[in-house]
């Protein structure tokens, strides 16, 4: 039998992105395939409901189910443990390993392990979030010593509404960030913007790195799955960065 890499995603019912757009970028990898189990998400904001849509349950149903299919990474590909705090995707993936034995990794925590290899302590942040969204993700992020130097958020609800997000207004929305000299790399922090590929051009431009947040999920869901990340070619510079 063919060795195969599977690599299992947990994806926000309301989201059309990430799931073409992690297959994209898995294109023309042999033998590689990502494998999607959905849970509820239809509103991004700081309600009581809103926030309870991310506890762990769903997720773990979820991954029970991947892990039918013998996945060999799980990766939560949201960004909720940015308003909600980092400590909620850790819990998380220690839940899911330990309900299935599949490790397990997010969106975000990648991200942050991405920061911390390439030294970016300054950076810049590009969604579509609400107001006050906007404001607990920067506040979290500077609690852990990462300062958000530049920002542009599109204050939307969500979550259907920003896969209608043309790339051209993220392309826009990096430019202006771009402008604040200190940043020393820019993400693209919600996956279901088409950001990925804004990120993968624009980095040529720009001259600094972009990580768009369902790239960062695929990276660390390769590594996990003891994949080599490096196969995947013309989607940003994130892919030869090696832990």
């Amino acid at each position: 039998m063919t060795d195969r890499t599977l690599l299992g995603v947990l994806t926000p019912s309301s989201n059309t992105t990430l799931e073409p757009v992690t297959a994209d970028i898995l294109h023309g990898v042999d033998n590689t395939s990502a494998h999607f189990g959905r849970l509820k998400v239809t509103e991004i904001s700081l309600t009581d409901q809103a926030l309870r849509q991310f506890d762990n349950e769903p997720f773990l149903e979820a991954s029970r189910l991947l892990a039918d299919a013998r996945m060999q990474s799980i990766t939560w590909s949201g960004t909720s443990s940015g308003w909600r705090g980092f400590q909620d995707d850790e819990i998380l993936c220690e839940a899911i390993t330990r309900e299935t034995g599949i490790p397990a990794t997010t969106s975000v925590l990648a991200l942050n392990e991405l920061f911390d290899l390439t030294g970016v302590k300054r950076f810049g942040l590009v969604t579509p979030y609400l107001h006050e969204v906007q404001q607990k993700i920067v506040e979290n992020y500077g609690r852990s010593g990462y300062e958000c130097v530049a920002e542009r958020h599109l204050n939307d609800k969500g979550n259907f509404s920003y896969s209608e997000v043309t790339e051209q207004t993220i392309a826009d929305m990096v430019r202006e960030v771009a402008k604040t000299q200190d940043c020393q790399a820019i993400t693209i922090f919600c996956t279901n913007l088409h950001g990925a590929r804004v990120a993968a051009e624009l980095e040529q431009e720009i001259g600094i790195p972009i990580y768009d947040t369902v790239s960062t999920g695929v990276w660390k869901g390769m590594l996990l799955a003891g994949a080599d990340p490096s196969k995947i070619k013309n989607w940003g510079s994130i892919f030869s960065i090696k832990p």
